[in-house]
């Protein structure tokens, strides 16, 4: 029994055990079947995922910021889809970069793309979470992503991101991969790379940052919404506590540096999430205009957006903020332009008091008639003609046919003036008559050459008295012409727009050409000194700080719109007063409502723009120095109460002395350049009552002395006196916003 036992015992144990290495030999053979099966199935997974993928030397171009600059190299504004201005590794703070390196990858000079350990935790941990994490990422995996693949968290992806990462360390060396991550990363409020992030957050360039500013930005990284110091200080401050701890830990800085960096206080310079299409830091008005008048319809959106592009336009910043400031103090709506006569460069532009409440820019976009203000054209067209500013017209009643009768703003009259005082009082009935004898079409002609491009323009004599519809830029150019000695210049916002590569993509200068003789614009210039002198427009006057000045008042009907046009030497502005509606001012005048704050804008704008302070005439313009009397014409004499001081072509002035005060009869009489009486065919009928009484009108007046009569085929058809301004605005305010909220739409702009 006993040995039946053991032998029974003895097979029972060798059948287990033959169990057993069935068993293991079942289990190492499926475990080489299982290995092969799944190295196999890696292996096809691998090729599949590497025949897709982009070579690393084909990396898409990142979206890089276009940054708008004024004359002097100052940022106004910004424009980007990813706010992300390149900027190399050596001109980046070695804090930031020490701190970025300590934050995301400690290795980052010692790895070749991957952390094999760092994956396999990164593994277990999505097994543990049954989700994919981004956790074991080498800062060469990021960029990878970044720049070669979606966001999408899959082991695909993860495993392509490493398989792009090795390539990319053959390919680029690790500064050039760091320098990548540092310029492409987000930083959280629209910033993206070091660069927006040091700007948006401290305000200062990405060299600059110091230990504190560069710590908080590198905890930004994995969360930037959720670490923002702007919204959550104290998770912010956490993450930086933990980069500087990563610093200490790995030898960066000492404990002192660490508890010392904690202490500090960090200055933000935002407080809110502008994370938009593009940011305009100043002038929005004119960076609109130059975005949707020129760059966006030129050059589309993909380069203005993503390329990188740097403008260089024409305003000055200090000068764009002080026109800004004058204008929203006004109590109604407005606009103020301001260009360099010279060369046309527009050196502000301001369309209104603020442009988040409304985009309708009135400097481009307001069609509005300037009234008295368009008069200086209708006098150069007189000039042109062969007229002198000397010469005599009549300021009395008008009647037409058609029942329009042209009033004077103080509703009197003063009968026989010279167009000096006609000009600088802004005598309408003279004005009308002056059209009359030029004629509409040279009126309309000279207008055209001196840069009045509006569409609006009237065919009849009503645009002697400015009913025509037009800009404040429009205006701005016109009255260039008589402040640069006869030339007309075209209005131009951008000198200069570079590629990311600092080539050159476009050019702009001086655009020139013949408008008036400048024998007429120096005249006509001389004639609205005179008007800011002791006309409508004193109120513009800068005698106390020595400068030239001239200029011309505008108010329209029933004061809907009110404007000072003029200039000193090397600046020309334009201020509209005017509201958006064309509901009334209330009795404002362009002299007391507009000429005060174009007085105010360019005591400033001379300082700012260091201009000389008296216009200059060359030697080769044919002109010569004159005082005149206003109610004759002929020379001053001490006795003369009203005088005008002119210039005038040099030959063309009178030779004797006005015969009413003082001055010989006889002289006045045979002087072959004296003044002359311009009369229309139909003022015949009203010499007696309205021309002056001069000395010899006591006898017989001499058969030398005969008036120049104007006659002429009746006037072109007016306006019936019941039409009035603005029935059909050609640019109606709110067709304007809607317009501009189109153009959003259509460039895909937030």
């Amino acid at each position: 029994m006993g040995k039946d036992t053991t032998h029974k015992s003895e097979e029972h144990r060798i059948g287990v055990f033959s169990l057993i290495r069935a068993f293991v030999l079942c289990a190492v053979f499926l475990a080489i079947g299982l290995a092969a099966f799944v190295s196999v199935l890696g292996v096809i997974l691998l090729q599949d995922i590497t025949a897709n993928l982009p070579p690393v030397e084909n990396m898409r171009t990142p979206s890089l910021t276009s940054v708008v600059y004024d004359r002097k190299e100052r940022v106004i504004a910004r424009l980007f889809e990813e706010n992300r201005t390149w900027v190399e590794i050596g001109q980046i703070s070695p804090w930031a970069t020490s701190s970025v390196l300590a934050a995301e990858d400690s290795e980052f000079y010692n790895h070749q793309g991957i952390r094999i350990k760092a994956i396999i935790r990164a593994l277990i941990s999505d097994i543990k979470t049954g989700s994919p994490s981004q956790g074991g990422s080498t800062i060469t995996q990021q960029v990878a992503r970044m720049m070669f693949l979606s966001p999408d968290r899959t082991l695909k992806r993860k495993a392509s991101e490493a398989i792009i990462a090795i390539r990319m360390e053959r390919v680029y060396t690790k500064d050039q991969i760091l320098e990548l991550y540092m310029n492409m990363a987000y930083f959280g409020h629209g910033a993206y790379g070091i660069t927006a992030a040091a700007q948006n957050y401290f305000g200062k360039n990405a060299a600059h940052l110091n230990l504190a500013e560069s710590a908080m930005l590198a905890g930004l990284l994995p969360a930037p919404n959720l670490y923002t110091p702007l919204r959550h200080p104290d998770r912010a401050r956490t993450r930086q506590n933990y980069v500087l701890t990563r610093m200490a830990d790995t030898g960066i800085i000492s404990e002192q540096d660490k508890s010392r960096t904690l202490a500090a206080e960090l200055k933000y310079v935002r407080s809110a999430d502008t994370r938009v299409a593009f940011v305009m830091e100043d002038a929005p008005y004119f960076v609109s205009h130059v975005l949707f008048k020129q760059l966006l319809p030129k050059y589309g959106r993909e380069p203005i957006y993503r390329g990188g592009l740097r403008i260089h336009t024409t305003i000055d910043l200090d000068l764009q903020r002080h026109a800004e400031e004058v204008i929203s103090k006004m109590k109604f709506e407005g606009a103020l332009v301001c260009l360099d006569p010279n060369t046309g460069e527009i050196l502000a532009l301001v369309g209104g008091r603020d442009f988040d409440e409304s985009k309708f820019n009135r400097a481009t976009q307001a069609y509005r008639q300037p009234g008295s203000s368009f008069k200086p054209i209708v006098y150069a067209a007189a000039l042109e003609s062969g007229y002198r500013p000397v010469d005599r017209i009549l300021d009395a009643p008008l009647n037409f046919p058609n029942g329009w009768s042209p009033k004077n703003s103080d509703g009197g009259n003063r009968g026989e003036v010279t167009l000096t005082e006609a000009l600088g009082l802004s005598i309408n009935t003279a004005a009308v008559r002056l059209a009359q004898i030029t004629g509409v079409d040279a009126i309309r002609s000279q207008a055209r050459r001196m840069g009045i491009t509006t569409p609006y323009l009237p065919e009849d004599l009503s645009v002697a008295l400015g009913s025509s519809s037009l800009t404040p830029l429009e205006m701005a150019s016109a009255f260039s012409v008589f402040a640069n000695n006869g030339h007309r210049i075209e209005p131009f916002a951008v000198r200069e727009i570079l590629d990311k590569n600092g080539g050159s993509l476009e050019r702009n200068g001086p655009v020139i050409s013949n408008a008036l003789s400048p024998e007429t614009a120096v005249t006509v210039r001389s004639m609205l000194t005179q008007a800011v002198s002791w006309g409508t427009g004193t109120r513009a006057r800068m005698d106390k700080e020595g400068y030239q000045v001239f200029g011309k008042t505008g108010t329209t009907n029933d004061w809907t719109d009110v404007w000072f046009v003029g200039g000193t030497p090397d600046l020309v502005a334009v201020v509209y007063v005017g509201n958006d509606n064309h509901k009334t001012l209330g009795r404002a005048f362009g002299g007391t409502v507009a000429a005060p704050v174009w007085k105010e804008f360019m005591e400033k704008a001379v300082t700012i723009m260091r201009t000389p302070r008296k216009f200059q005439i060359p030697a080769d313009i044919g002109v010569e120095s004159v005082t005149i009397c206003r109610a004759t014409g002929n020379l001053a004499t001490k006795s003369c109460p009203r005088i005008a001081n002119l210039m005038m072509a040099s030959g063309q002035a009178p030779e004797s002395y006005c015969p009413l005060h003082g001055g010989s009869a006889v002289g006045a009489r045979s002087d072959p350049n004296a003044p002359q009486l311009l009369l229309t065919a139909e003022d015949e009928a009203l010499r007696a009552a309205w021309t002056l009484k001069m000395p010899w009108d006591v006898e017989t007046p001499p058969d030398t002395y005969e008036p120049i009569t104007i006659t002429q085929e009746p006037p072109a058809p007016l306006p019936a006196p019941d039409i009035k301004p603005y029935e059909k605005d050609p640019a109606p305010a709110e067709e304007i916003e809607r317009r501009y909220q189109e153009l959003l739409k259509q460039y895909n702009i937030n």
